[in-house]
């Protein structure tokens, strides 16, 4: 009776219970093991763990019970990435995403946009959706769409930027926020597509947004980089006129904008009065030092430049590497070689290590003056105390020692560059070498085709530069078949001459006699609208070189009306004249020249004083009157040719004042 009052009991309880205990989910049990593991950091029995059968949707839930914890979530997340049995869906990442932006992790974040975008290979629509679909208002927040328009400028796909703006707004009726706005407009400029900047910022305008700091800069620089200065300017004043006040990169582009346009006295003024202008808030930096001395350096004033780098100093800003970078290149540009090593010790005895910038600028213009010894030099200081070379050494040494003689130098060079995989695909150096070959001598053609057959091999195709480079090469060369060769080359590869090479096919053309058929192809020319002051100078030369002086002279008073004739121009006529002596006729070319408003410079004065002195050698014309010739040259703002001053005019007038004495 007992066993069975016992059975009934027992059963009775089984039922009870079955009713009132379910048993654990297995997903349960992993992510309450996996949360006790990762909060006491054991990473081991973590892995244990993670190693057995894991699902997104685990995943998922460990991410978002430690929304609070970004540092655990990486943690935990890293391993998961080690699973090889275990690939996180796109709503994983998405979530991941979501947590690192809300806890400020924005860096990491886009870490996980790009693997999203370039790695797993979800185009910037599927993200979106992603994101979208996993928003969460207790994980996420609105600034993870502005981080994936953040992710589509990193890498320079500024389309897919604006379409994840236009699908939210259009799609979703969500706005992103005026940083993504200035963001993808920062990227625009910096890309150089000014177009699309002027039609991307007015759309964001029409959309009602209110244009920041960030926004206004923005503005600033694109005009700066266009050259309205002015307008930038008035934008500046807009600013100040809606309560939004400068900052230092305000003044800091205007006046590097006015420095590039040559107009350093508006910098320097802008300069001078940044306190007043922002309520004595704004202070110049080493930047505004830096784009002032910039634009000293380029006009050639270094003695303002310097004293710039003294009042900097006295100011209690620290001369940077940028700063002594900027002077010694202008130093160079001026020739004044004692000048820029000068700065050049200064700055290492400040602790400031001179880098392969500065190296490349004194390098650059040691080959431009011909010293190439000395710039072999600074070579070796640069391999010595291990300043790596870049593209920019690359090119210098390249287009140096051809420019100086050294082609087959340059060539292997090149070769070492090839081998170690350090050339660009650009064609910069392969152009550069092929300019220089084709003029050192018709020897070079051979050489000029192993460099083009080494291009080919490596996959690469000649391009417009390649083929102008050919044309005007052999042009120069006489070898007028050549290039006609080279142009029908170009023309079955489907490349576009541009009128640079038009001209050099004109000026080939008319300096090996074949004027006529220059006449010809400067009328066809002139149908297309491809022509310039150039395409009718080479002309116009061809013209006097073949004795056509009536064809010279239509062309010549046709390029008068059409206001095309420059300093050029007259000065063919004039050295025409006065080669077959009508000395005269040059002389009143010249007055014409000055009447037009076009000023007579070195070469003309070089032209008349030379063949007046020659004629004077046979007694055909005073010693007198060239010495007259060349005062009547001074008065009208000449600037005469120093060698042909002392080897001429000079020794006239010391002879006559010995004579006189």
């Amino acid at each position: 009776m007992f066993l069975k009052f016992l059975r009934s009991n027992l059963s009775a309880r089984s039922v009870h219970f079955g009713k009132h205990f379910n048993l654990p989910n297995p997903e349960d049990i992993a992510f309450n093991s996996i949360c006790v593991n990762l909060r006491q950091r054991k990473w081991k029995f973590l892995d244990q763990i993670l190693s057995s059968d894991l699902t997104n949707s685990l995943v998922n839930r460990v991410v978002s019970e430690f929304r609070m914890s970004p540092e655990l979530v990486l943690g935990f997340y890293k391993r998961v990435g080690l699973q090889t049995s275990f690939s996180p869906s796109l709503e994983s990442v998405c979530i991941l995403i979501h947590v690192m932006i809300r806890s400020r992790r924005y860096d990491d974040a886009l870490v996980f946009m790009n693997n999203l975008l370039q790695t797993m290979g979800y185009s910037h629509l599927d993200v979106l959706e992603g994101l979208w679909d996993s928003y969460n208002p207790d994980i996420s927040c609105p600034h993870v769409f502005d981080t994936l328009i953040r992710a589509c400028t990193s890498f320079g796909d500024m389309n897919s930027a604006h379409e994840v703006i236009i699908n939210l707004r259009m799609e979703k009726g969500f706005h992103v926020s005026v940083h993504a706005w200035n963001n993808f407009l920062n990227h625009l400029i910096k890309s150089n597509e000014l177009n699309s900047f002027w039609k991307k910022y007015t759309e964001m305008i029409s959309y009602g947004y209110t244009e920041n700091i960030y926004t206004y800069n923005l503005v600033i620089y694109a005009l700066c980089k266009e050259m309205r200065l002015y307008e930038a300017i008035s934008i500046f004043y807009r600013m100040l006129k809606v309560g939004i006040y400068p900052n230092v990169v305000t003044f800091n582009m205007i006046i590097n904008g006015a420095c590039k346009t040559g107009d350093i006295e508006l910098g320097l003024k802008l300069y001078r009065k940044m306190g007043i202008m922002s309520m004595e808030y704004i202070n110049p930096n080493s930047i505004t030092y830096n784009c002032l001395i910039n634009g000293y350096s380029k006009l050639g004033n270094m003695k303002s430049a310097e004293s710039l780098k003294d009042e900097m100093t006295k100011m209690g800003i620290k001369p940077n590497l940028i700063t002594y970078a900027t002077l010694v290149n202008g130093y160079l540009r001026k020739g004044c070689k004692k000048d820029a090593f000068r700065l050049c010790s200064h700055m290492v005895d400040k602790g400031i290590a001179p880098n392969n910038v500065v190296y490349n600028s004194i390098i650059h213009w040691l080959f431009f003056e011909g010293d190439t010894t000395t710039a072999s030099v600074f070579l070796s200081y640069m391999i010595k105390t291990n300043i790596l070379f870049d593209k920019f050494t690359n090119s210098i040494l390249v287009t140096g020692l051809s420019r100086n003689g050294y082609l087959n130098e340059a060539l292997d060079y090149h070769k070492w560059l090839v081998g170690k995989n350090l050339v660009d695909k650009d064609l910069f150096l392969e152009n550069t070498l092929v300019h220089y070959l084709l003029r050192s001598g018709n020897e070079s053609t051979l050489k000029v085709k192993q460099v083009l057959d080494d291009m080919i091999a490596r996959g690469l195709s000649l391009d417009s530069v390649t083929y102008g480079s050919m044309i005007d090469g052999f042009s120069k060369q006489g070898s007028i078949s050549n290039a006609i060769r080279v142009y029908d080359d170009m023309i079955k590869e489907g490349k576009k001459p541009n009128l640079v090479i038009y001209n050099s096919i004109v000026d080939g053309l008319c300096k090996n006699l074949s004027v006529d058929l220059a006449k010809i192809m400067v009328d066809e020319l002139k149908k297309l609208g491809l022509f310039d002051v150039v395409t009718l100078n080479s002309l116009l030369n061809g013209f006097c070189a073949n004795w056509n002086i009536n064809e010279a002279l239509n062309l010549f008073f046709q390029m008068q009306e059409g206001n095309l004739a420059n300093e050029v121009t007259y000065n063919i006529l004039v050295n025409f004249f006065c080669k077959i002596g009508s000395i005269q006729e040059g002389k009143e070319i010249m007055e014409m020249m000055v009447d037009n408003e076009v000023a007579p410079n070195s070469i003309t004065y070089t032209i008349l004083v030379t063949n007046a002195f020659k004629k004077s050698k046979v007694g055909c014309y005073s010693r007198e009157e060239v010495i007259e010739l060349h005062d009547d040259l001074m008065v009208k703002g000449v600037k005469p040719d120093g060698q042909t001053y002392d080897a001429i005019v000079g020794k006239l007038i010391g002879e006559e004042s010995f004579e006189i004495s």
